[in-house]
């Protein structure tokens, strides 16, 4: 198919990045190919004893492929756990991967599991300080799973916030290895989201009590799959689809169904052709590059994904040893349209999005404007991204794929290029003297973009919240919550704070938050200038502000400004910040084990991790 030409701002973005990573991609690229070419079967590496291990509780057709050492031999990495919604349809993955490998001529073995943890529920609670790092963890698990090196493919099966990201960090490090990932879908439509977040509003405004809050939330939560709204675990599966990761057309099918089973079978098939024994070789490690990477902030920007993706994608990139930053972000967000509206951006949710053409749909209106790289290597084989432009569906219980609809089933969901609901992605960088934060403002409207108020400074949401129940904060004013970095706590989502800043607004104050920590991949209608870099506790400026310091909050000019005189700026910066009280968020819930990794870890627009890919 031909390839319209490229948007020239995707092509001096795509430029800037491979030339910033020039050293760092070489040294990841010959890293990777020469573990590839160490032998086509990855286990004939091992020694006897080794081997013996590897396969000792096979079955025993398995286990003669195995010793023969001629077939591929998948290695399943999983997420599983009944507890979480989004990841308790894996249960049954590993035996239909494993069928599907055998009609493949293959194997498949269960290499290891992963943490999953819900940032839905540990929401404000002890818990959510060890979410981000989470992340890493499970990077670091999925390569103890991969580091026995018997296997010569991989499939990742994960959903949720940091899990898919982890995985991907993880299995980079393994780059020579093809691999798939495998997701579970979103749970059916129960409550709407906006309905929920109203309940959410009142019970915040006293109006309502817990059990008619729980009653909205079982109903919002009601059976498998991932959450419906469009936070980061659904802005997980855009961008692996995007990327080139999925078969396509797989991220948004219900759990449950025929055609969910037939593409986690096919997947299976599909990384066995294209492993070193397979025709088609096609390591990670080569999928992943500047192009899909650049693919993959287009797709954040053009469905307006989650902010918790500034983070995330320059850690994953940077295991691939490409190099990216908020400028990135900012400059092609100004170029790509917004072409989703999905909740928080809208009032659908992602199976309201995905039958109105879902990916499928939006990636062919994304090729055709020349604002995605359509030549890059995928899975799915070597049409490109072209491949993305169809659906799966069941014919006579045979997968097949089929082109996107023609038009959008529903345009006040998805539209077009030529009809976008923004000009822009709606993702800007913001920076003063303050430093450098990221706002999402595909949901804030216009008239509320702009904030010059007196700053209350607070080092703990739940301060913030009874301030609010005190009645002290019936005016127009920014909060500064402090000391909610990676290096202070693990960096915990403040989306607890969004229902009593949303009533505020609602009541027609002038609102906004400027804090160094992390909203909800479900930022909402607040003004929220989030991940301010560098951190309070790394001495970033934002310690410096006082209450009543009347802060400019600018997301139609990328501001983001103490208005202090700047003799008495300057005098604070030498008299420097006093410290935070930190003594409760070191120890309990686990804390205490993660001290090591709030010491190491880097600065948010770094990725906030604590790997030293650059070493």
């Amino acid at each position: 198919m031909p390839t319209p030409q490229l948007h020239p701002e995707l092509l001096t973005v795509t430029e800037r990045i491979r030339r910033r990573s020039l050293v760092t991609r070489q040294a990841y690229l010959a890293r990777i190919d020469a573990a590839g070419r160490a032998g086509p079967v990855a286990r004939s590496q091992l020694g006897c004893t080794n081997l013996a291990h590897g396969y000792a509780a096979a079955p025993d057709k398995d286990k003669l492929w195995l010793r023969a050492q001629r077939a591929p031999n998948i290695a399943i990495v999983s997420a599983y756990n009944d507890m979480l919604s989004a990841h308790q349809p894996l249960q049954a993955y590993p035996e239909w991967i494993k069928q599907a490998a055998r009609e493949a001529g293959a194997t498949a073995q269960f290499a290891g599991g992963v943490p999953a943890m819900c940032d839905g529920i540990t929401q404000g609670r002890p818990g959510m300080e060890l979410s981000l790092f989470s992340r890493d963890v499970i990077a670091m698990a999925t390569a103890v799973a991969l580091s026995h090196n018997m296997f010569d493919a991989t499939l990742c099966l994960g959903v949720c916030d940091k899990i898919v990201p982890g995985l991907l960090i993880g299995a980079l490090s393994f780059g020579h290895l093809p691999t798939i990932f495998v997701p579970a879908g979103p749970m059916p439509s129960g409550l709407s989201n906006e309905d929920k977040a109203k309940v959410r509003q009142r019970f915040a405004a006293g109006e309502i009590g817990q059990d008619a809050l729980l009653e909205a939330e079982e109903k919002a939560y009601h059976g498998a799959g991932t959450c419906t709204f469009y936070g980061t675990a659904n802005s997980n599966q855009m961008l692996m689809e995007i990327m080139g990761l999925h078969l396509p057309g797989s991220a948004f099918v219900t759990p449950g169904t025929p055609l969910r089973e037939a593409l986690t079978r096919e997947a299976a098939r599909r990384v066995s052709a294209l492993s070193h024994q397979g025709p088609s070789y096609t390591p990670i490690g080569h999928v992943i590059d500047e192009r899909a990477i650049v693919n993959g902030l287009v797709g954040l920007l053009a469905t307006g994904g989650s902010t918790n993706h500034t983070l995330h994608l320059v850690a994953i990139a940077r295991a691939a040893g490409i190099i990216i930053n908020w400028d990135d972000f900012d400059t092609l967000s100004a170029t790509v349209p917004l072409l989703a509206r999905v909740y928080p951006n809208g009032s659908a949710d992602v199976n309201q999005f995905h039958a109105a053409g879902g990916m499928a749909f939006l990636i062919r209106e994304l090729l055709q404007a020349g604002l995605l790289h359509a030549d890059v290597q995928t899975i799915a084989g070597p049409e490109g991204l072209w491949h993305y432009t169809r659906q799966p569906v069941l014919q006579d219980g045979r997968l097949v794929w089929q082109d996107a609809p023609a038009s959008s089933g529903d345009s006040t969901i998805l539209s077009t290029t030529a009809a976008p609901f923004s000009p822009d992605g709606g993702l800007k960088v913001l920076q003063g003297n303050l430093g450098r934060s990221v706002i999402k403002v595909s949901a804030v409207k216009p008239a509320n973009r702009v904030v010059q108020a007196p700053a209350v400074v607070f080092d703990e949401q739940e301060d913030l919240i009874a301030a609010y129940k005190r009645g002290e904060l019936n005016k127009d004013f920014v909060a500064v919550v402090r000391f909610q970095g990676p290096r202070a706590n693990g960096m915990p989502e403040l989306h607890s704070l969004t229902p009593t800043l949303t009533n505020l607004q609602d009541q027609g104050f002038k609102v906004a938050l400027v804090t160094d920590g992390r909203m909800s991949g479900a930022s909402g209608k607040v003004p929220a200038a989030i991940h301010v870099t560098p951190e309070v506790a790394a001495n970033g400026p934002l310690g410096l502000v006082h209450d009543g310091d009347v802060i400019l909050l600018d997301a139609e000019r990328g501001i983001l400004q103490a208005l202090v005189p700047e003799s008495t700026w300057q005098a604070r910066q030498v008299a420097q910040i006093t410290p935070g009280d930190l003594t409760g968020h070191v120890s309990g819930s686990g804390r205490e084990l993660f001290a090591g990794m709030r010491r190491l870890v880097t600065g948010a627009e770094e990725g906030a991790t604590t790997f030293g890919f650059d070493d």
